[in-house]
């Protein structure tokens, strides 16, 4: 290969991106923004549950329960209805998930040491938000129980006997339970497929459209240095998003690198290459700047985001649909993100991911050129 033409042709690109504003808004802009709005809105923890308290027993311990209810980071009291048919509004309106209903006679009930039932209502439009709260308030009435257990024993003048079982929990790697600790990591994944696949998709569809193509083919260029002179630009500029996403992750939502810096780099170079092959080979293909760009998003971006462990867990997804999601190259990136991210892993701990990205990539970039001495060159 010759250097001196893989720069003549990298510097035509290069010319080609700072003059054409869309392609510079595609490949900085829209990353900064999915990793605002993918790290502030895009949260798969339940808090503040909206929730609706009818008081019929109207005591000094029923309005303790629900101040201990409304001091829960969980549960957010929001409405006092004076009735079950009032509250059944707020749940038809979707203006609670919660409603719990305090019976009469539910505190008299307590000091006589007798049942004091509560009724408890979810909504369960959203499975997994009816789920977790369902747990949420399962947990805070058996906390209420424990309590009142060692109120009746205390006046009883008895011991309280140890459980049989005590589970001793202990939570690894995300120790916080925050969803953000994993969504900004699995959207670095998704930035190199937008800006890395989406732009490249277009490189060679452009010349095809505007009629240089035949111009190239004239030229003493082969193959290798035509796809290496298209690729490094847009490399580059991916890189230098990845950077940004890194530090924005670090300073906005406090996620930090565990594992070695120059790990992820390597990781996040060999997925670039395969990312813009993916973009090149498309835009061979297709010709047509339109088709390769809904043909990017269709076999690139929406697959990183649903079929890579990113947002959905892929045990929950049917066979074939896992199957298919081991072809994902996102799937060993956000896998390597993890370990770095959460895990502080090593390259011993991580290499059959890396492995995996490094075959893709070489088999990625051998069939564009194979395309590409298909057209002529």
């Amino acid at each position: 290969m010759n250097v001196r033409r893989i720069q003549a042709i990298a510097r035509k690109e290069y010319y080609h991106l700072i003059r054409d504003f869309r392609s510079l808004y595609l490949a900085f802009i829209i990353p900064l923004l999915l990793i605002l709005l993918f790290g502030y809105a895009l949260s798969l923890d339940v808090e503040h549950i909206p929730t609706a308290v009818v008081d019929h027993d109207r005591t000094p311990q029923s309005r303790d329960l629900i101040r201990r209810l409304d001091a829960s980071v969980y549960f957010d009291v929001v409405a006092h209805p004076a009735s079950s048919a009032a509250l059944t509004e707020l749940l038809d309106r979707n203006e609670v998930i919660l409603g719990l209903v305090i019976p009469p006679g539910w505190s008299a009930d307590l000091t006589a040491d007798r049942q004091s039932p509560l009724q408890v209502l979810i909504d369960g439009s959203d499975p997994n938000t009816a789920g977790n709260t369902r747990a949420f308030i399962t947990a805070f009435i058996a906390q209420e129980n424990e309590r009142r257990l060692l109120d009746y024993l205390d006046r009883q003048g008895l011991e309280r006997n140890r459980p049989p079982v005590e589970g001793r929990i202990r939570v690894w790697f995300n120790e916080d339970l925050e969803s953000r600790n994993f969504i900004v990591p699995g959207i670095i994944a998704v930035i190199i497929m937008i800006v890395g696949a989406l732009l490249t998709s277009l490189v060679v569809a452009r010349e095809y459209e505007n009629g240089t193509m035949e111009t190239i083919r004239s030229l003493p260029v082969r193959a290798g240095e035509f796809f290496l002179g298209k690729a490094i630009p847009y490399f580059f500029i991916t890189l230098i998003d990845v950077l940004v996403a890194i530090l924005m992750g670090q300073v906005l939502f406090g996620v930090v690198m565990k594992a070695s810096f120059w790990l992820m780099i390597l990781a996040s170079a060999i997925y670039i290459l395969v990312g813009l092959s993916i973009g090149l080979l498309i835009s061979i293909k297709t010709k047509s700047q339109l088709v390769a760009n809904q043909l990017a998003v269709l076999v690139t971006y929406l697959p990183s985001l649903l079929l890579s462990d990113f947002v959905f867990p892929q045990q929950n997804m049917p066979a074939p649909l896992q199957a298919v999601s081991k072809l994902v190259p996102a799937t060993y990136y956000i896998d390597i993100l993890n370990g770095l991210y959460l895990r502080d892993l090593s390259f011993l701990q991580l290499w059959p991911s890396f492995l995996v990205l490094v075959v893709m990539a070489a088999l990625l970039s051998a069939l564009n050129i194979r395309a590409l001495k298909k057209e002529g060159l």
